[in-house]
């Protein structure tokens, strides 16, 4: 399939408020499958089918493949070639608006993902995939460059942050392929990079902490970001009801020194303070 010359005959201009950009390159797609591995006997999530680039041939590799489109002309299109095969099926939904716990019932419990995501919606997804973590295997999503520099960014480093330091919590992040902007129609005016995110079950870390949760977590983690420039004790302060006193309690015991800066702390320090965090207050 020439994706430009189909795009221009059946007048499905890449759309810029979907943030469409579609692999042209089926060298590049066959690279993004064989690095992602799904197994024969998998049901894979697409989300974002476009021309069916990735789907056919992922189809060919697996089981089954529920494919989301948002845009209604694409599905339409889809619809009136009948050139997906038949073990895929097709749905118009957003899928930000999607029920990822109602598709990982029919994938079979867990959800694994493959995606070439419009950069301006990575953000909102890999904040929907940590809220419903568990239901998630993995996924294997096209990201820009820096996005996927940012969510596994180590900790005194400008780019860590909320993102890396929650899905790091939860997830191993192995960057597969970066792609240029030379594989996409439009060409976007930046590199691309395709990572894995493989969820894990909780570590006995976590287990060992009655009071810890993501939610804890995440409330935390965005307060000290918010202010990433200030102190511990003075990012904290005010963060789920606690007052600057609390705060300090809270930090000492942690053993966490007040002083130190959101971006200085590692993974597993933000874990043991959310674990303190969400005990009863005083």
């Amino acid at each position: 399939m020439n994706i430009k010359s189909t795009l221009r005959d059946n007048n499905l201009a890449p759309k810029k408020r979907f943030g469409q950009n579609f692999l042209v390159q089926r060298q590049m797609v066959e690279a993004i499958l064989n690095r992602a591995a799904p197994e024969a006997d998998d049901t894979i999530l697409e989300l974002g089918v476009g021309l069916g680039a990735m789907t056919i041939p992922l189809a060919a590799r697996v089981k089954g493949v529920i494919g989301l489109e948002i845009d209604s002309g694409l599905v339409r299109w889809h619809e009136e070639e009948g050139d997906l095969p038949a073990n895929v099926s097709l749905r118009h939904e957003d899928l930000l608006e999607s029920d990822f716990r109602q598709l990982a019932a029919e994938c079979g419990g867990r959800l694994r993902i493959i995606a070439n995501l419009p950069y301006s919606i990575s953000n909102p997804l890999l904040f929907k995939l940590l809220d419903c973590h568990e239901v998630v295997d993995y996924a294997v999503l096209m990201l820009q460059k820096e996005v996927a520099e940012r969510i596994s960014a180590p900790p005194a480093t400008r780019e860590y942050g909320v993102l890396s330091v929650l899905l790091g919590s939860c997830a191993l992040m192995e960057p597969l392929l970066k792609i240029g902007p030379e594989n996409f129609h439009p060409r976007p005016k930046v590199d691309s990079m395709v990572v894995r995110i493989k969820f894990n079950p909780p570590s006995a870390e976590i287990k060992a902490l009655p009071a810890y949760s993501l939610k804890i977590l995440k409330m935390l983690v965005k307060a000290a970001f918010g202010k990433r420039r200030k102190t511990l004790l003075n990012a904290l302060t005010g963060a789920g009801g606690r007052d600057k006193s609390a705060v300090r309690l809270i930090l000492h015991k942690a053993g966490i020194s007040e002083q130190r800066r959101p971006d200085q702390l590692t993974i597993r320090e933000y874990i043991k303070l959310a674990g303190c965090f969400s005990a009863p207050k005083a």
